[in-house]
């Protein structure tokens, strides 16, 4: 039994079919079925179901199938760590982060390459939860700055800083002049919010249930900038990050504070807690943790 031998099992599977698995492999439908051979006769057992004119996995081939995906992704997260381990320079960092984090990302990352000048370094969008604990489980990102919850065993959680969430309105908008806000005054308007997966939106709709008020929710967005966008045309309402706000965003629209105790969150780092992770992230872990020390 080898990695190829179980390579080819799973596409199988997957494809349940000779011809597409074959084809998707880029390999002739008889060498596919050689393999299977040899790999039924390796483990002992026959995989599929014999008596039956659709490919139908056995107990056996189920459980290899969950065995040998678990086996394979385990090799590929060790050759990605190897390469780290081995790597000359200093190395690359993926960091996945929230659109609020904007405005402080830089200055940490300026540091990072003080002490790191040839790191490379890639940042991606990473938003919904499960999304940020499959980046880090597939080792996509080495670490993901996050407002989502993550409360798993194997992966570290740091909160960095809370952040108010604000109103935000047109600037034509009728309640324009009021210095603060509270749902009651908005809970009618046309509303703009997160789609499922998101705690932003999980944190808004406890405030409105807290307040035993209805949402007049109208549209759903995935980004903050679209949210904004819709906001500008007179759309509708939203509520978003304090933070996201700040800089060229904020002269768009109108933020108004809403007078409610819940109407905040706690911005995380996270991390895989066993991955090996070079000096130079541990390095930028350092810095991230330090910047709100101090602030």
């Amino acid at each position: 039994m080898d990695t190829k031998q179980l390579r080819y099992f799973i596409k199988l599977v997957e494809c349940m079919s000779y011809t597409k698995a074959s084809e998707e492999l880029h390999i002739a439908q008889p060498s596919l079925s050689i393999a299977m051979k040899k790999l039924e006769s390796d483990v002992g057992y026959p995989l599929f179901e014999g008596h039956t004119r659709k490919l139908q996995l056995t107990d056996v081939g189920e459980f290899l199938y969950g065995r040998a995906k678990e086996i394979l992704e385990n090799l590929d997260i060790l050759k990605i760590e190897l390469q780290e381990i081995g790597s000359v320079g200093d190395g690359c960092l993926i960091l996945g982060l929230i659109e609020s984090a904007k405005h402080w990302i830089p200055q940490t990352l300026k540091k990072l390459k003080q002490d790191y000048p040839s790191i490379n370094i890639k940042l991606v969008d990473i938003l919904g939860a499960e999304s940020v604990k499959q980046a880090l489980r597939t080792h996509q990102s080495h670490v993901i700055i996050t407002n989502q919850i993550i409360n798993e065993k194997d992966i570290v959680s740091i909160p960095l800083y809370e952040e108010r969430l604000v109103a935000v309105l047109s600037k034509e908008h009728h309640l324009k002049e009021k210095d603060t806000l509270e749902l009651k005054d908005i809970y009618k308007e046309p509303f703009i919010i997160s789609t499922e997966g998101f705690q932003t939106r999980l944190d808004v709709l406890k405030a409105f249930e807290m307040n035993n008020l209805p949402m007049n929710d109208k549209y759903e967005i995935e980004r903050f900038e679209t949210a904004i966008s819709l906001v500008q045309e007179g759309l509708g309402v939203t509520i978003l990050p304090e933070n996201y706000l700040k800089g060229s965003t904020s002269e768009a629209v109108i933020q108004k504070v809403i007078e409610h105790p819940n109407l905040k969150r706690t911005v995380h780092l996270t991390y895989l807690n066993q991955r090996y992770l070079p000096k130079s992230i541990r390095r930028y872990i350092e810095l991230v943790q330090e910047h709100f020390t101090r602030a």
